[in-house]
């Protein structure tokens, strides 16, 4: 399903309901929508997607957005200072070093 306002859905068929059932995925809140046929689902979802936004608003609370794009780890010191030489030593930050490697 196609992104809607920086929010990704998942969507299976629920042969118990006898429709779609979906829910937004990768947020901590719990966000679900459900359709009686393909063609009525996307809407669904925006209209899902609207009500949280709209409930956030009125309650004065900051939505939960996806992925904000940091990612903390934990690790060993001696191989933080390990990967810090290294990020040195070409000339990069740690954050550019980690970056280029998990995406290798």
């Amino acid at each position: 399903m196609k992104d809607y306002k920086g929010y990704q859905a998942d969507v299976r068929y629920s042969a118990e309901d006898g429709c779609l059932v979906g829910r937004v995925i990768g947020t901590k809140d719990v966000i679900l929508f459900d359709a009686l046929a393909v063609d009525e689902i996307e809407a669904s979802f925006h209209s899902a997607v609207d009500e949280y936004l709209e409930d956030c608003a009125s309650q004065g609370v900051k939505p939960n957005k996806p992925y904000s794009g940091k990612f903390l780890i934990r690790m060993a010191p001696d191989m933080h200072r390990r990967l810090a030489m290294q990020a040195e030593a070409s000339d990069k930050s740690l954050n550019a070093l980690i970056k280029q490697r998990l995406e290798a």
